[in-house]
C-alpha cells in the first residue's frame, strides 16, 4: 500500500447532479488547455449531451480534451454520439471494449469504475457520480443520492499524473522531479488547510491499497465511524475491524440501502446485519431513494470520497479512485449532511426487531460469512485477460463534389 500525502488543498463537497454537474460543465467552459475525464458511465441523455457539448465547445477553441469510458457501463453509447467529439479533436477512449452475445454484454466484472475529471491541472473532480439524468431528483423515485468532491491543492497534481498515465502511459518522472516546479509556485496553505491522497485500486500493483486505508481509519479511531456506502459486502477482515471498533466503545454507524437500485445489494447487505450489530454497530437504512454514495468519515479529521463501493467487485475487481482526506473542517461538512439522512430519510435496524432466523437463513448466512473471508483469495485465481484501451478514430469527412473533381485531377 503507498499514498504520497500532500497539504495546502481544498476541498469542497458536491451532493448530487444538482451540485456536481453544474461545477463540471462550468470549469470544462472555462477551460483553458486541457480537459481529462473518466466515468464509468455516459448516457446519451440531458446530461451526457450537456457534457458533450461542453466538451465540443473547449475542443472547438484549442482546448485538448481527452476521454475515458468502460466498455460495459457505457455500452450504449452511439456512433454518431462519439462522432460529434472526434470530429473536432477530442480523444475519446474506451477501456475494455466488447461486442455484445445475443445482446449481452460480455465483461461485466473487472471495469474501470472510476469518476474523475481534472481541469488544466488545476482543479479536480473525484467521487462517485456518473453522467447521467438517474442522478437529479427530476429522475424520480428512482434517482439516486451520491457524492463528489471539488479540489484544489497540490494533490490536483497528483490526479493530474494519474489520469495522465491512465490514458497515455509513458515513463513517470521520479515524483521529485515532477513536483518541485509546482511546490514553489503553490504553498502549502494557499489553497486550504487539508492533507490529502489519491489512492487507487487495481488489479496489478495496488489491488487493496483502498480497502486498507479505511482498515488503518478504523483501526486507528477513537469516538466515531460514520460510513455510508451504496453496495455493502466487504471482506471479513473489514466486517471484523468494524466490530472491534464498536466493542471498544466507538460510535460505529452505517448508513446503507433501503431502496437499493438493484434488489440483490439489499440482500446481501442484510445477511451481515446480525453479524454487526450483535457488536453495537448502528445500522440505518437510506428510504428516500437509492443510495449511491462511497463516503465516510473517521473521528473529526479523516475522511474519504471516491468511487469504491465496499464490495466484492469494488474491492477486488474493478477500476477504483478515492481521495483520502485530512481535514476539521471538511469532516465537519460531510457529517452534518449523513447527519440529516440519518435523521430525516434513514430507518435504524434494531436487533430487537430483527425477524427470528430460519435454520436456513442461518445456514446461508453462515455461507455468505466464509465466501467473504476467503474472496479475495479466490478471485485472485480467475482467469485474467489483458486489458485493451481503445481510442475512437474521427469520423472520415465526405468530400464535396468541387473536391472530388480536384483529387481527380491531381491524381
Amino acid at each position: 500500500m503507498s499514498a504520497h500525502w500532500t497539504k495546502g488543498n481544498a476541498f469542497k463537497l458536491l451532493e448530487n447532479g444538482e451540485e456536481f454537474y453544474p461545477r463540471v460543465f462550468e470549469a470544462i467552459r472555462e477551460a483553458k488547455k486541457e480537459v481529462m475525464l473518466e466515468t464509468f458511465i455516459l448516457f446519451d441523455d440531458k446530461v451526457g449531451q450537456e457534457l458533450r457539448a461542453s466538451i465540443i465547445s473547449a475542443a472547438e477553441r484549442g482546448v485538448r480534451v481527452d476521454m475515458l469510458v468502460d466498455g460495459w457501463g457505457s455500452a450504449d453509447l452511439t456512433p454518431a454520439f462519439i462522432d460529434g467529439m472526434t470530429a473536432v479533436g477530442v480523444s475519446f477512449h474506451v477501456f475494455d471494449p466488447t461486442s455484445k452475445l445475443f445482446g449481452v454484454r460480455t465483461n461485466p466484472v473487472r471495469r474501470m469504475h472510476r469518476k474523475i475529471v481534472v481541469i488544466d491541472g488545476e482543479i479536480a473532480f473525484v467521487g462517485g457520480i456518473n453522467y447521467g439524468l438517474d442522478h437529479l431528483a427530476e429522475f424520480g423515485p428512482e434517482a439516486k443520492q451520491d457524492y463528489a468532491v471539488e479540489i484544489r491543492g497540490p494533490v490536483v497534481d497528483d490526479i493530474h499524473q494519474f489520469v495522465r498515465m491512465a490514458l497515455a502511459p509513458v515513463k513517470p518522472k521520479r515524483w521529485w522531479q515532477r513536483r518541485s516546479k509546482r511546490l514553489k509556485s503553490l504553498p502549502a496553505g494557499e489553497n486550504g488547510t487539508a492533507s490529502a491522497a489519491l489512492v487507487t485500486r487495481d488489479n496489478v500493483d495496488h489491488p487493496t491499497d483502498i480497502e486498507q486505508h479505511y482498515r488503518i481509519a478504523i483501526r486507528a479511531a477513537k469516538s466515531e465511524i460514520l460510513l455510508a456506502n451504496a453496495y455493502f459486502f466487504p471482506g471479513y477482515r473489514l466486517l471484523r475491524d468494524l466490530r472491534r471498533a464498536a466493542k471498544r466503545g466507538v460510535r460505529v454507524r452505517l448508513i446503507l440501502q433501503g431502496e437499493p437500485d438493484m434488489p440483490i445489494a439489499k440482500l446481501a447487505a442484510s445477511m451481515l446485519y446480525d453479524y454487526l450489530l450483535s457488536a453495537g454497530v448502528q445500522i440505518f437504512e437510506y428510504c428516500q431513494r437509492p443510495l449511491h454514495g462511497k463516503v465516510a468519515i473517521a473521528d473529526d479529521e479523516w475522511s474519504t470520497v471516491g468511487s469504491s463501493n465496499l464490495d466484492p467487485l469494488s474491492l477486488s475487481l474493478n477500476l477504483e479512485a478515492n481521495v483520502m482526506i485530512r481535514d476539521a473542517a471538511f469532516n465537519r461538512v460531510l457529517r452534518d449532511n449523513l447527519q440529516q439522512l440519518i435523521d430525516n430519510h434513514c430507518k435504524q435496524i434494531k436487533p430487537n426487531e430483527r425477524p427470528r432466523r430460519k435454520i436456513y437463513r442461518t445456514f446461508i448466512g453462515v455461507v455468505v460469512f466464509h465466501f467473504l473471508r476467503r474472496f479475495p483469495a479466490w478471485v485472485s485465481m480467475l482467469p485474467t485477460h489483458k486489458f485493451t484501451l481503445t481510442t475512437a478514430e474521427p469520423p472520415v469527412q465526405e468530400l464535396s463534389h468541387e473536391q472530388q473533381r480536384e483529387r481527380e485531377i491531381v491524381g
